[in-house]
Order: C-alpha cells, then structure tokens, then sequence
C-alpha cells in the first residue's frame, strides 16, 4: 500500500523539473503546492472571466455613448435578462444589436 501510495504521488508529479518528479519526498510536497494553485486557479479563472465581459460590454457602451453601470441599470429596469457572457459574445459579435440593447437601456432610464 505504501509503494501504491508512492506510485500515484510520483505519477501526478510526472514532468515536474529535477529531482521533483524523481524523490517521493520533494514531489509530495510540489504535488501539494501545486494542487493549492490549481484550486486557487479555478476560483481566480471565475473572476477573470467575469473581468473579461465586463470589459467588453464596457467598451461596447463607450461606443454608443453610455458607460458599464448605466447601461446595466438601464438593462434591469428594461427587464432584460442576459448575463454577462453573452452581452460580450454580441458587442464582439453583433454591434447592431448591441446597439439596439444600449437603445433600450436609455429609453428606461
């Protein structure tokens, strides 16, 4: 059980550089590090994204002549309910009907 135990560390630290793939007792230790920083990453990978659309849809209202906040109060009070992901997929993708969105969204201000 032991040796299986080693096994499944070293497997996971294959490809690490130097002696961290090759001794049990520095790949359990960058296994662990490294699992830290792929659950940290999933968390920050959420927050990136979200940054991402958020500044698109921004670069998208300055372009119709509003800004990010007034234009997503706008979409509220008009009842639009699309979510930030896609608001980016249509300024990136379809400006005319982002366009008629930042319509929308001054005509319920």
């Amino acid at each position: 059980m032991t040796r299986k135990r080693r096994n499944k560390v070293l497997k996971f630290a294959k490809g690490y550089w130097g002696s961290k793939s090759k001794h049990f007792k520095m790949a359990k230790q960058a296994v662990m590090k490294s699992g830290n920083y792929a659950y940290i990453g999933r968390k920050q990978k959420k927050r990136d994204f979200r940054r991402l659309w958020i500044t698109r849809i921004s670069a998208g209202c300055k372009a119709n002549g509003m800004n990010y906040s007034t234009f997503m109060n706008g979409l509220k009070k008009a009842d639009v309910a699309l979510n930030r992901k896609m608001l980016s997929e249509i300024a990136i993708a379809d400006p005319k009907a982002f366009t008629a969105l930042c319509d929308k969204a001054k005509a319920a201000l």
